[in-house]
């Protein structure tokens, strides 16, 4: 019998170290070829390691949350044969990981098929938890459990931490609980105990982004409100003629579109600023990034050359890709690489938000949810779809006025849809 080493291995784009997220296995465990061990995270995405070898684990190099050198020992695993462990190799930390409770991560995919992981399973049709407590689970999930009318404190989440997936909602509907089969004494019952989550891994990337852009931009909010009756009428419009053979249009391809279009005349808003340099890049390619939740939180994947695309190949594009973040199936390329940014909360938006940028661009637009109310037209009290465009700017590239003028254009093109499309 031999030992075979992986060390962690050089991703690529320069990068000299990677967190260790999660451990797949541990020691002792049996593996196989192509196995998933681990999976790390880069300034970009979450990446699996698979194992090049079968065998048994006997030794893990690191625990989730540590930051690792590049070609550091990750993990040793005995084999049949010699192995290619060398007297001269760096010892190996042989010790178990501490499981923290943390939230889902993403993995990119790779060639090699790596072993199936357990299907979520409902543990059970009910869990009760205090009237005041937040289950995990993403606004996707949230909206679903409103639309069907389930309390998610009801639902026994089968994700890492308890996190509350559409599984378990369909899992719960399956076995005919009903919001009134709760417990009340368990909803008014005493509680006192506390649970530490560690922030590892896709979170904590997120935090430290979010903190970075929030200390060295200086963001400020302009918020427009627009009527997007006519823009609705077009997209139903459309759909119904269109839809069986295209897809269907959601409002992000028209939103997408009215960026491409009002750039033409604000190209300081597709820019990065590099603040080290002090240089300011302009480009005249879109690469829109499309913020999406996930169940691990935010990621941008990016609807590369929007400038480019018409209606339905933007639609398709975003559809696309925000399958593959919610999915852990996005690659680095598709997470990268942005001008400008769309967020959306979609039905949850709000009617106000203050969006933090995405570094180091200098613009992104929100998108508010669509409301129906009594609009003054032509001296007339009409119902009218309205919105709220809440969007962020970096004041050190900026300007207010540039800022308001910008926004302001895209309301009149999503005003007068006709204007989308005139050359």
């Amino acid at each position: 019998m031999g030992t075979h080493v992986i060390k962690m291995p050089d991703i690529g784009e320069g990068i000299a170290e990677v967190e260790l997220s999660q451990w797949h296995v541990k020691v002792g465990d049996l593996v196989v070829e192509d196995q998933v061990l681990a999976d790390v995270m880069t300034d970009k995405a979450m990446v699996d390691i698979p194992s090049p070898v079968h065998g048994k684990v006997i030794a893990l190099g690191g625990q989730p949350g540590e930051v690792m050198a590049v070609g550091s020992v990750l993990i040793s695993i005995e084999v049949e044969g010699a192995g290619n462990l060398k007297e001269s190799a760096a010892p190996v930390v042989d010790k178990e990981p501490v499981t923290p409770k943390v939230e889902a991560v993403v993995v990119e995919s790779k060639p090699a098929a790596a072993a199936p992981r357990p299907a979520p399973v409902c543990q059970g049709p009910m869990v009760a938890r205090e009237a005041d407590e937040r289950p995990l689970a993403s606004p996707a999930v949230r909206k679903h459990a409103l639309d069907l009318g389930i309390q998610l404190r009801l639902v026994r989440g089968s994700g890492p931490a308890g996190r509350v997936l559409h599984e378990d909602l369909e899992a719960y509907l399956a076995q005919g609980q009903s919001n009134a089969s709760a417990p009340v004494a368990a909803a008014y019952a005493q509680r006192n105990d506390e649970e530490q989550i560690q922030v590892i891994g896709m979170r904590r990337k997120i935090a430290q982004r979010m903190q970075d852009a929030t200390q060295r931009a200086a963001h400020f909010s302009y918020v427009e409100e627009i009527d997007v009756t006519a823009i609705e009428e077009l997209r139903a419009h459309l759909n119904e003629k269109h839809g069986a053979s295209r897809g269907k249009l959601t409002l992000l391809p028209f939103l997408v579109r009215a960026l491409v279009v009002a750039l033409r005349d604000f190209p300081q808003m597709n820019a990065r600023y590099d603040d080290e340099a002090q240089v300011i890049t302009r480009l005249g390619a879109v690469h829109v990034g499309v913020a999406t939740q996930s169940d691990v939180g935010l990621m941008v994947p990016v609807v590369r050359h929007a400038e480019a695309r018409s209606l339905w190949d933007s639609a398709a594009e975003i559809s696309r890709l925000a399958n593959a973040a919610r999915n852990g199936k996005a690659s680095r390329d598709e997470l990268s690489g942005s001008t400008i940014t769309l967020t959306s909360l979609g039905a949850l938006g709000g009617i106000v938000s203050t969006p933090v940028l995405n570094l180091p661009e200098v613009a992104i637009v929100g998108v508010n949810k669509i409301v129906e109310r009594p609009m003054v037209v032509k001296g007339q009290v009409v119902i009218r779809k309205m919105m709220n465009l809440s969007s962020s700017f970096d004041h050190r590239v900026v300007d207010g006025m540039d800022a308001a003028l910008f926004i302001q254009a895209i309301r009149g093109l999503l005003e007068q849809p006709a204007t989308l499309f005139v050359e």
